[in-house]
């Protein structure tokens, strides 16, 4: 994506099922789970870079003794960050006291963040905060063990108030209007609720205040605590909770829009955000690694036993599509062969854009994440090209000569790296408030392999803003000098905003949107504005679910070739020679692509949850009315 985009973030859960005794003799260390960490939440580094941060709970400790520890990172490297205190602080115990080092059970005594149960969290700032207060895990501390909750999740609420509201309904004093905030104390309550239920049941049967607070933790009813907890939660998410005495629970939204896998066996059971972490971490093959089901939480009791259970009934499944297009990293099989089916679905519209002429085309990819559904693209081009030289072949078989065969199989499809982007030069130019100049010197070039007759078709794996695409990207290729620059879109045109954990919060912002706008001034139809308005005004007091999405009516009069050709004209700069085309993959073919990630509100307008069309009329209202907010 060559535009910045920051988006959802990672969890990683981590459960060792043996003593720790066990891993030191089979893997050479008690620190086996603290090294797993580290490596199931750097192979998650892409899904977020803002903040990272790990908590452990040790199992079976005496009282006075510590169980619970956390460490948190904003730095700009955090999960480096976060690793290099925990390890210093391990060394710093070993140094002190020698005798810890040939004894598991003086390790886990002593040393914070050796422990049986673990939960790590990438982050990036959705809302373009980054304190250290913001970063997860988020921990709800207590003197009772089982009332102790650690709280981790990928996911955006998009009804926060309400949440919020019902919180001080319930007499509680909320600290902050953020939606993890407003979940943790949601769980807090009825497990605080469920707990106090579970101690006045052993009171009646007989059982000692000390007594009963084990019984208490093997009778606790998590997925109990969750159904409660979540009624009214409208949001799409992939949540990890530890409570202090031992259990462990991942919880999926109804809908599925964020992605949880998890793995088990006698040793672990493990969960993450992404299935090929899992696979390069623990070393097991795909088919191992189970999808977390939309609407289920997986349960970890103290004791080890793993459960799965339904907490709200699955809804259709909208399985967020963005993370196949971009967001997951491309080594899932899965994900790996979807994106390259969405190189070669489109190829049947680049071509139409060329005229058919792949001898004087030269193909190419930017950035480095769209490279997979190049090779899609390529592959389809090459068949295309292969069947025309056969066609050929038939169609003259009587004539061909061998000097002619020769020359006709050397045809080739042309493929280039054409765009190099400088890294450092992005780093630095983030810093600078002066930043036009500069941003046309993100990517370089690589001159002498496009001839003034040629086609250079450049795909990306989605246009949100198009800003770079006008201040970088075209410049850059019209310095070429190519007959006509197609830019490829593997993803539909973005014509909404996200609501589920994907920064794209503001309408304006998309050039889709923008594009719209300017057809609708062109033909006279700017009315439509007003009336998009006045329909979205009427609806602020309905019921999220009373709450229709009117803002698909501003792209209603366009065919999407007419919004993608305006596209191309506005990201045209002054001074640009090349004929300029810009093409989007279509919803259907999206949808043929990656079967079982449905989730596509982003390009039609069709929200999984009744409050994202409250979201995108929010959004829309803000940008009628000139306000430059959030829309939740």
């Amino acid at each position: 994506m060559s535009d910045a985009l920051k988006h959802e973030c990672g969890i990683a859960l981590l459960r060792l099922k043996k003593p720790l005794e066990f891993y030191k003799e089979k893997y050479g260390s008690a620190f086996y789970g603290v090294q797993k960490m580290y490596l199931l939440m750097e192979k998650q580094h892409n899904r977020g870079q803002d903040g990272a941060g790990f908590a452990s709970i040790k199992l079976d400790v005496e009282p006075g003794e510590r169980y619970i520890s956390r460490v948190r990172s904003n730095d700009p490297q955090p999960i480096q960050d976060v690793f290099a205190q925990i390890n210093a602080r391990i060394n710093e115990e070993l140094s002190q006291h020698p005798e810890y080092a040939d004894s598991v059970e003086l390790q886990k005594k002593n040393i914070p963040y050796i422990g049986e149960l673990f939960l790590g969290h990438v982050r990036y700032g959705t809302f373009g905060k980054n304190s250290i207060e913001s970063v997860h895990p988020f921990l709800r501390q207590n003197n009772w063990m089982h009332r102790n909750l650690i709280v981790a999740g990928n996911f955006n609420m998009t009804n926060v108030k309400e949440l919020f509201d019902s919180l001080v309904e319930l007499g509680q004093h909320p600290k902050e209007m953020a939606d993890t905030v407003t979940v943790m104390e949601k769980i807090g309550h009825f497990l605080d609720d469920e707990v106090t239920g579970l101690y006045q049941d052993c009171k009646n049967e007989g059982f000692s205040k000390r007594d009963a607070s084990p019984v208490i933790a093997e009778r606790l009813d998590v997925a109990k605590i969750l159904r409660r907890a979540s009624k009214g939660w409208d949001g799409g998410y992939a949540m990890a909770g530890l409570f202090g005495h031992g259990d462990a629970f991942v919880f999926r939204d109804p809908a599925g829009i964020r992605p949880a896998y998890f793995y088990e066996d006698d040793e672990i059971t493990v969960v993450a955000s992404e299935r090929p972490v899992i696979q390069t971490v623990f070393n097991v093959p795909f088919e191992k690694v189970q999808e977390l089901d939309p609407g289920h939480a997986l349960i970890i009791k103290k004791n080890g036993k793993v459960s799965k259970e339904e907490i709200i009934t699955p809804t259709v499944k909208k399985a967020c599509s963005f993370e196949r297009i971009y967001f997951s990293r491309g080594s899932d099989a899965e994900i790996y062969q979807e994106r390259k089916d969405l190189g070669k679905l489109i190829l049947p519209a680049v071509l139409d854009a060329i005229d058919q002429d792949t001898d004087n085309t030269v193909f190419s990819y930017i950035p480095n994440t769209a490279e997979t559904s190049f090779y899609g693209m390529v592959e389809a081009a090459q068949d295309f090209l292969n069947q025309r030289k056969n066609n050929y072949i038939l169609e003259n078989r009587n004539t061909l000569t061998k000097e002619t065969l020769q020359q006709l199989l050397e045809v080739k499809i042309r493929t280039e790296k054409v765009a190099i982007k400088d890294a450092k030069l992005r780093t630095f130019i983030t810093e600078d408030s002066s930043r036009d100049d500069l941003v046309a010197h993100v990517y370089d070039v690589t001159y002498g392999v496009i001839k003034p007759t040629d086609n250079l078709v450049i795909i990306d794996d989605s246009i949100v803003r198009g800003t770079t695409l006008k201040k970088s990207i075209i410049k850059m290729m019209d310095r070429l000098n190519p007959k006509k620059i197609v830019i490829v879109s593997s993803a539909p045109q973005i014509r909404y905003p996200d609501c589920y954990g994907i920064d794209m919060a503001k309408l304006e912002g998309l050039v889709a949107f923008q594009a719209a706008l300017e057809l609708l001034k062109e033909r006279n139809l700017y009315q439509i504005v007003d009336q998009v308005y006045a329909k979205c005004k009427a609806q602020e007091n309905f019921k999220d679910s009373e709450v229709v999405n009117y803002v698909n009516e501003i792209y209603a009069p366009f065919q999407p070739q007419e919004i993608s050709d305006k596209i191309a004209v506005m990201l045209s700069s002054e001074g640009i020679k090349a004929e300029v085309k810009i093409i989007f993959q279509t919803v259907e073919n999206l949808h043929a692509a990656c079967p079982k990630n449905l989730g596509d509100w982003y390009f039609t307008g069709e929200y999984p949850t009744p409050g994202g069309n409250r979201v995108v009329n929010r959004a829309f209202m803000n940008f009628y009315e000139g306000k430059d907010s959030r829309a939740y």
